[in-house]
């Protein structure tokens, strides 16, 4: 979606909100029983130093999450008027083969060699391989105590900037240049260059704690993020 419109909150309402809850009204006409909504780690927040969980208080500040936080909740009405059975997930970032955005420009940076100025990094940052969403979601279609949860997702091995530059280098069989530049200088350039919200993903944390579905359902992440990085890197070789 742009987000360069006149009204981007609009846009993603049309998409996010009314289409999905006119896709859920359909699909009980239809007698579908259960209706899964992938939502987004935003609806928690931006990120913070404590992990999120399912019983936070939710803190949408975009346009795109509060658009899927008002969906989630017109999905629970619809639930509670017809009996749909509704499974919200929120992942976090997720990568996989193809990946787009800037995933895709960091694996094209790292493999080009080019050097980053992001060696003194200190964050954590949730990811979620592909393959692990996909497992999640199936489980959540067939297992009996997913109806009416919401559920965090994560691979479950939460990284630093440098950690994550390092296992895309390591799975693309290159070095990893990193540059050893102060936070706060990452901080200044980002507010001169009006970069601060990118800078601030850079440098922040977004934690996930992802074990409400890991303890009700019994879900384990069958793939590691060496696995999944590997598999995401391969696609781009």
């Amino acid at each position: 979606m742009d987000d360069t419109a006149d009204d981007p909150l609009a846009l993603y309402r049309a998409t996010n909100t009314d289409a999905t809850l006119n896709l859920a009204r359909q699909a009980v006409r239809a007698g579908v029983r259960r209706f899964v909504f992938i939502s987004t780690i935003k609806v928690n927040g931006e990120g913070r130093d404590a992990p999120y969980r399912e019983t936070d208080v939710a803190a949408p500040e975009d346009a795109y999450a509060i658009s899927k936080w008002e969906a989630e909740q017109g999905l629970r009405q619809v639930a509670a008027d017809t009996g749909l059975e509704v499974v919200v997930l929120r992942p976090p970032l997720v990568y996989g083969p193809e990946v787009k955005a800037n995933f895709q420009r960091l694996i094209h940076i790292v493999k080009r060699g080019w050097p980053l100025p992001l060696g003194l990094i200190r964050n954590r940052r949730s990811l979620l391989y592909l393959g692990n969403f996909v497992d999640a979601i199936r489980l959540c279609v067939e297992h009996p105590a997913a109806a009416g949860q919401t559920f965090l997702l994560d691979d479950g091995e939460p990284v630093s900037t440098p950690e994550l530059i390092r296992a895309v280098a390591r799975a693309l069989g290159h070095p990893a240049h990193l540059l050893a530049v102060p936070v706060w200088m990452l901080e200044a350039a980002g507010t001169l260059l009006g970069k601060r919200a990118a800078v601030a993903r850079l440098t922040g944390s977004l934690v996930v704690d992802g074990s409400a579905i890991r303890s009700r359902l019994g879900w384990t992440p069958p793939y590691s993020m060496e696995e999944g990085m590997a598999a995401t890197v391969a696609s781009f070789k």
